[in-house]
């Protein structure tokens, strides 16, 4: 079956090109480069992020022939004392943790730390030490960092990998992605973004045995240039129990796959980004931009509420061949921070993008229903007792093409099958309660977590049908922008979630400004769209239907019209950004 009347352009590995810029490529060119910039005495640091492989950068190592070589993994602390310290943020659930938001010094053996610094400073010859945090010990006269992006780690937690010094091959991915999640990548980005200034180098591993390293000067300044440009993510797709077919036409996937779930398209803290050096294609994690650049990408307001972080998120669920998502519920503000030490909570909304003829969304509870024999039947549903009668409780709206249906936390809901949803919502996106999964397994032929427990604590038992019908279904209206023609809609979300979002019906020119805070925008309708400055602050832009775009605050305005084979023609996009609470 053809979802599309066009050939799909959706790219895979959108780039940025950086001008004048070069990479260098595997580890013998790396060496040589190494090399040129050492004398007999040199100190080199290699600093790792969480989930190189330390074996293979040992094979550069020894190639340089040092006297001496620390590995850091020798001064932290013991595997098992490191977990047991990290108990209370672990916890005993199989998805939820506890944001650390300590350092690695934390788990670093002080005197073994102590020792390695001395060591240092007293070897003759050429010294190099590496390992996770590296920099702890000394920035050397070469300063290299090892880069990876969050997607690759989770992919080699499933080959079999541990955690930092966790001995959990075998553990469930849940348990794996958790203590990444709220612990180790919190630790590594923090310690990164101490070090932003003083790399020499910069060193990609995201594929295995194919390094690609610049040095610190080209990466400090692509992170700038990229502060100043429309950009896109890389987006990366999984399947799923409910997983559907629209995506692997839409977005030129393997057609082979038994299906595709979700894609985060648009998520700076999860996505990585490419730059294009001379042809050489170099991938980093989208949160360096972040983390170096936030003011210029973020704006002064939505830095200050919400520090260096990216706070709104995009993503796919695709249904459309597939299954309803699990019913779930989303904690509120207060629960996430007193639970999680989260600062904000997964507020979000379902846009569709597309749907066959009998989609539908489950949002909301029906009028007049008892909360305590809900929840009874939900706990006996997990026990696998009964089947949980949803549409007992729960309200079943249909779902068409550019419906949208805002999903404040506290919220049930869930999509139905059929539907093609572009999610525009929060960052967070661990924080999902599942109250009834249909009585299915995972692909991993496990039982999905189920979280009634949780659930009943935050559900708002008073968001019935009819404050569900007023507040959350399809609560467009028309507005107003100096400057444009063009029919534009505020499109949500509800008033008690921080995000705004806007459709814009283009068939000429349409006109932007940014207002000092980021926008991120998807092409929903039409097959192309060009961004442009009236300025020319940077070069014309290409997005395609179904892509995200992020236009980062710095840009003060920006136009929108049809382009390539949508010239002539209406387009649609939706923007996205954080709403002006003054």
């Amino acid at each position: 079956m053809s979802y599309l009347n066009f050939k799909s352009k959706y790219d895979k590995f959108p780039k940025t090109l950086i001008k004048g810029h070069k990479a260098i490529t595997g580890y013998d060119a790396i060496k040589e480069e190494l090399l040129s910039k050492m004398n007999d005495q040199s100190v080199l640091v290699f600093d790792y992020y969480p989930g190189v492989y330390e074996d293979e950068v040992m094979n550069l190592v020894k190639s340089l022939n040092p006297s001496c070589i620390i590995e850091t993994i020798d001064i932290f602390k013991d595997g098992k004392d490191i977990t047991e310290q990290l108990k209370y943020h672990l916890t005993d659930d199989r998805t939820f943790g506890k944001m650390y938001y300590g350092d690695f010094e934390d788990f670093i053996d002080m005197d073994k730390l102590q020792e390695a610094k001395e060591q240092v400073e007293c070897t003759d010859g050429v010294v190099v030490v590496c390992g996770v945090a590296a920099s702890l010990v000394t920035r050397g006269d070469l300063y290299v960092y090892f880069d990876m992006a969050r997607w690759e780690i989770q992919l080699r937690y499933r080959k079999g990998m541990t955690n930092y010094k966790a001995d959990n091959a075998n553990e469930e991915i849940l348990k794996k992605n958790k203590r990444g999640f709220f612990i180790e990548w919190r630790i590594a980005d923090k310690h990164k973004q101490r070090n932003f200034e003083y790399f020499d180098y910069l060193i990609d591993t995201n594929k295995v045995n194919e390094p690609k390293m610049i040095t610190g000067d080209t990466f400090r300044h692509s992170l700038n240039v990229l502060s100043k440009t429309p950009f896109r993510t890389v987006p990366y797709f999984d399947p799923g129990v409910w997983g559907g077919q629209w995506m692997k036409e839409v977005c030129n996937l393997n057609p082979d796959e038994i299906n595709y779930a979700w894609s985060f398209d648009g998520v700076p803290e999860e996505n990585s980004i490419l730059f294009d050096y001379d042809g050489v294609s170099f991938e980093l994690p989208a949160m360096d931009l972040v983390l170096y650049k936030p003011k210029e990408l973020l704006g002064a307001q939505v830095f200050a509420r919400f520090g260096a972080e990216y706070p709104i998120r995009f993503d796919f669920l695709d249904t459309i061949g597939g299954q309803n998502l699990s019913l779930q519920v989303h904690p509120l503000t207060e629960y996430i921070h007193r639970n999680y030490g989260m600062a904000y909570t997964q507020d979000e909304s379902y846009y569709i993008l597309d749907a066959v003829d009998d989609a539908c969304v489950y949002l909301g509870l029906k009028e007049g229903i008892d909360p305590s024999e809900m929840i009874e039947d939900l706990r006996e549903a997990e026990k696998g007792k009964i089947q949980f009668d949803a549409e007992k409780y729960i309200n079943k709206f249909p779902a068409k093409k550019h419906d949208h249906f805002l999903i404040p936390a506290g919220t049930c809901h869930c999509s139905g099958a059929g539907a093609m949803v572009l999610e525009i919502s929060a960052t967070p996106y661990i924080f999902t309660y599942k109250l009834w999964d249909w009585g299915r397994v995972g692909l991993d032929g496990r039982p999905r977590p189920i979280n009634v427990e949780h659930g009943k604590n935050v559900i708002q038992w008073d968001r019935t049908t009819e404050w569900v019908k007023e507040n959350l279904v399809n609560a467009t209206y028309e507005v107003k922008e100096e400057g444009n023609d063009c029919l534009i809609e505020h499109t949500g979300l509800h008033e008690l979630e921080f995000i705004e979002t806007r459709r814009y019906t283009i068939t000429n020119t349409s006109y932007h400004k940014t207002n000092g805070t980021v926008n991120q925008l998807n092409l929903i309708d039409g097959i192309e769209a060009i961004v442009e400055s009236p300025t020319n602050e940077f070069e014309p832009f290409v997005v395609h239907y179904a892509e995200t775009f992020i236009i980062p605050a710095s840009i003060k305005e920006y136009t929108i019209r049809p382009y390539g084979e949508s010239e002539n023609k209406e387009i649609k996009v939706i923007k996205a950004y954080v709403r002006n609470v003054n």
